[in-house]
């Protein structure tokens, strides 16, 4: 397949470039690399093809949704993104004359097998939200050929500019100096080993960011009581910090800074929240702005508020035309059987309360942090497949009933949760009839 002439799919050279130049910077910042490059051995890279206007966020949700099960436990890809075996899935779409086009990028730290047998499990993917699409894998890179290449230039390059380099003025020195002692600040806090400033003992107030890189940031700028999670698990040393002292979550301004902050809420006692701007991450503030996040920091509960609505403006502008949602006023097996005859193939979900009323609509990628946030929720009813995780969090909210296209591996039936799949739905009818 001819590759494209932009992107990753573009001139080989600024692909490696790329891909080692940001290994290079952020080693450079002293970051430990989880789930991006550090640890990858290859680039999964494929292209998407949809009969319709797809957005990112419809892709990932798509690629996380429709492969949930189809390889067991041992290569579930949220399973293999939360221990680091796999890193961020990079996803860029353009949309033109009702058709949308683009290429997705997998870092994988597998062998060369599961590798590939991830990949190809990607091809199995029919539909990206309400649209037709197809997904093909162009190729396989090994990382490692690329880092060969990039050493073998950098060298050439390293080799001429070495004696035609400026020696630094004083200032700069001195601005090296001072930067090189805020870094060996940095400690391991905890039985946890948690990347911090050396003021987390001393200070009432603790700062909660992602990773180590941004406690780097933090101490750059005097900021010695910063303490990282180290990834969307968080460690029991955070949850009993949080009961001690005064907590601020300090996230980045994207997805996965609302992810780190909801996973927070659900363990830990946080009392502020504070965001980068949009787009940016902690790690890559200026002073200026790392302070004036800071100073703008909002109280747990009005960040949780405008968390809610925010997901519930973006299910409504989704919509161009607004569906006429079903209302059920029959209870039992005959209320579920409009939404179980609606919702294939759309890959939405309803919650329902007692009496089988919608009280919200949201998308299958959606449904954990939904049914989290969403009281007097009775029954789920989705076009997706019944796992263990949602199956703990539906027990945890006093769920009675979950309903999916289909029940995946649960080792765990909570007594008070009952677990159906249509087929089930439909039998049970029938033999009412």
């Amino acid at each position: 397949m001819q590759e494209t002439s932009s992107g990753l799919f573009g001139d080989p050279m600024k692909r490696q470039k790329a891909v080692i130049g940001e290994i290079i910077r952020k080693k450079a910042g002293g970051a430990r690399i989880r789930t991006d490059i550090g640890t990858t051995k290859y680039l999964i890279f494929a292209q998407i093809d949809a009969n319709g206007v797809v957005e990112r966020p419809d892709v990932v949700g798509a690629i996380f949704g429709q492969t949930e099960g189809l390889l067991g436990d041992d290569l579930d890809l949220r399973e293999l993104q939360r221990t680091g075996r796999i890193g961020r899935i990079s996803v860029s779409v353009n949309s033109r004359n009702g058709r949308s086009r683009g290429s997705i990028t997998i870092p994988s730290s597998l062998d060369k097998i599961e590798t590939a047998v991830l990949g190809a499990s990607l091809e199995t993917i029919d539909r990206v939200g309400p649209c037709e699409a197809k997904i093909t894998v162009t190729k396989i890179e090994d990382v490692r050929t690329l880092k060969r290449n990039y050493v073998i230039d950098r060298a050439k390059q390293l080799v001429k500019s070495m004696f035609t380099d400026v020696l630094p003025e004083s200032q700069e020195i001195t601005e090296e100096v001072k930067e090189s002692i805020r870094i060996k600040e940095i400690t391991k806090y905890g039985k946890d080993s948690l990347p911090a400033g050396p003021n987390i003992d001393d200070s009432d107030a603790i700062i909660v960011v992602e990773g180590r890189a941004d406690v780097l940031n933090m101490l750059r700028y005097g900021i010695r009581n910063a303490v990282a999670v180290e990834g969307t698990s968080i460690p029991k040393t955070i949850v009993d910090l949080s009961k001690e002292k005064t907590v601020t979550c300090f996230v980045d301004g994207d997805r996965g800074g609302e992810l780190i902050f909801k996973e927070l809420m659900q363990v830990a006692e946080v009392d502020y929240v504070a965001r980068a701007p949009p787009g940016k991450e902690v790690e890559d503030l200026t002073k200026k702005e790392t302070i004036k996040a800071l100073r703008n920091k909002i109280p747990v509960e009005q960040a949780m508020t405008e968390l809610f609505e925010k997901q519930l403006k973006e299910e409504s502008q989704k919509e161009e035309v607004k569906e006429e949602v079903p209302v059920c006023q029959q209870e039992g097996l005959e209320g579920l059987k409009e939404f179980i005859d609606k919702l294939p193939g759309t890959l939405d979900a309803y919650l329902l309360d007692g009496k089988y009323v919608p009280k919200i609509k949201v998308s299958v990628r959606d449904l954990v942090d939904a049914i989290s946030l969403t009281d007097d929720v009775r029954v789920v009813v989705f076009d997706g497949v019944v796992t263990q995780r949602l199956v703990d969090v539906a027990a945890e909210r006093g769920i009675e009933r979950l309903v999916g296209i289909k029940i995946g591996n649960i080792a765990k039936k909570p007594v008070d949760l009952k677990i159906l799949s249509f087929g089930d739905m439909i039998e049970e009818q029938d033999e009412m009839y």
